[in-house]
């Protein structure tokens, strides 16, 4: 999927995370095992209910199994990426004028895209909400419990700084763990560049090794998706197809509102008509969307940059620099994604809840790397489901459904990527670089 599409060139800088060979995820055969799962689960519920139990005892444990194998991830791959990120970013603002601009838009970008997530999402779920019998099925199906009451404003503000980090993580509080990962990174810079630089080596070595893991628990998606479905099939009925459709609806609609949103920004901002620049970025966008991949599409968008009248010089700086940091759609659709679940359990969504969410899902933006689609869903939807208090198991079945959301994940970050590349370029022509 594209907030971190597929494996991109390892930077030359300490601390730049060069990705591992990670086993390629069977995205085709984890949807069919959706289906089969489904189908199987429903057909049995149906025609043989009898047999169910001897089923479910088999297919239970193996999908827990391998929930737990993915769950056990996140929290050290998340310490490592936040630490990789914020360091690399830090870097990059060192890098001069055109860096800094660069990096405010993309900053600018995805609070309004985390924004988008925090809104159209509840507005849309308060239009055509899942229906209360089906979450109830699911809830029960996929057996997650939900936190049993939400700390007040003070126990908030005091839980932000962690008396023990390492608590902290065990606990799978993901703000705590953030907010210390991404100060320690900030107090790396200022090291000596030995010091500095072993640091940046030893959490990027983190960070590649927990891919490689997450990698080979995932290669079994097929297997553990049929498991999950087949149970969630036959405990809660139809009720899981219909509610994987409004799921699939709810977030890319997320996603469509970012994407549409480029196209006056750059009008606006960058002063392009309105016409010339879509078409233009057709495509762009096209190609993007065959591939699946932002990084891939990356000669297509200088292209697309020359044609926009973007000088040469910006765009070869501003492109690669968005390819590697900025996915606009990534907040929206990935907070989208655990507001639904929030929903679908009943989980409130307080203010400290919705900016915790906000905070973590920018963070994990910015710390993401180009990694393969089933990856990156996990890596980065698991931890901001974490910080919100919304459990995390849903996600093990929803991830085979991505890849229609998919679509619309590659079609807004190639959009915003060029509209970005056009406003830093007239800001640089207009004002000091």
């Amino acid at each position: 999927m594209n907030q971190h599409d597929d494996q991109g060139n390892a930077p030359d800088s300490p601390g730049g995370l060069v990705l591992p060979p990670i086993a390629q995820i069977p995205a085709g055969w984890t949807f069919a095992a959706l289906t089969i799962g489904l189908g199987g689960g429903l057909a049995l519920a149906f025609a043989a209910p009898s047999r169910l139990p001897a089923v479910l005892a088999v297919a239970g444990p193996v999908g827990e199994l391998w929930l737990r194998a993915l769950q056990a991830t996140i929290v050290p791959l998340v310490a490592a990426l936040i630490f990789t990120g914020v360091f690399q970013t830090v870097r990059t603002a060192s890098a001069g004028g055109m860096a800094r601009r660069s990096l405010g838009w993309f900053l600018a970008e995805l609070v309004f895209s985390g924004a988008v997530a925090l809104t159209v999402p509840t507005l849309l779920l308060h239009w055509v909400p899942v229906p209360a019998s089906a979450a109830a099925a699911l809830r029960a199906s996929l057996g997650a419990s939900v936190p049993a009451s939400l700390p007040g404003v003070v126990d908030y503000l005091r839980s932000i700084v962690p008396s023990n980090v390492i608590e902290a993580a065990a606990g799978d509080r993901m703000l705590p763990l953030i907010l210390f990962m991404s100060v320690f990174a900030l107090a790396t810079t200022r090291l000596v560049p030995v010091q500095r630089d072993a640091l940046a080596t030893l959490f990027a070595a983190l960070a590649g090794a927990m891919l490689v893991v997450i990698g080979w628990v995932l290669a079994l998606a097929p297997l553990g998706v049929l498991a999950l479905s087949l149970t969630v099939a036959a405990k809660s009925g139809p009720a899981a197809v219909g509610a994987l459709a409004h799921y699939i609806v709810i977030v890319t609609a997320s996603g469509t509102v970012v994407w549409l949103a480029a196209y006056p920004f750059a009008a606006i901002a960058a002063r392009q008509p309105l016409g010339r620049f879509a078409r233009n970025l057709l495509p762009v966008q096209v190609f993007a969307l065959s591939t699946q991949s932002s990084l891939a599409s990356l000669p297509a968008m200088l292209g697309a940059c020359d044609r926009l009248g973007v000088r040469a010089a910006s765009a070869e700086f501003v492109m690669p620099l968005a390819v590697a940091l900025f996915r606009a759609t990534s907040p929206a659709m990935n907070l989208a994604v655990v507001v639904y679940v929030a929903h679908w359990y009943g989980v409130p969504l307080t203010t400290g809840t919705c900016v915790s969410g906000l905070i973590m899902a920018i963070l994990v933006s910015l710390s993401s790397v180009s990694l393969p689609g089933t990856i990156s869903y996990i890596a980065s939807v698991g931890p901001i489901a974490l910080a919100m208090g919304v459990p995390v198991a849903p996600l093990a079945l929803l991830v085979a459904v991505e890849v229609v959301p998919d679509l619309m994940r590659t079609l807004g970050n190639v959009t915003w990527d060029v509209a970005v590349a056009a406003v830093v370029d007239r800001a640089s022509h207009d004002g000091p670089a």
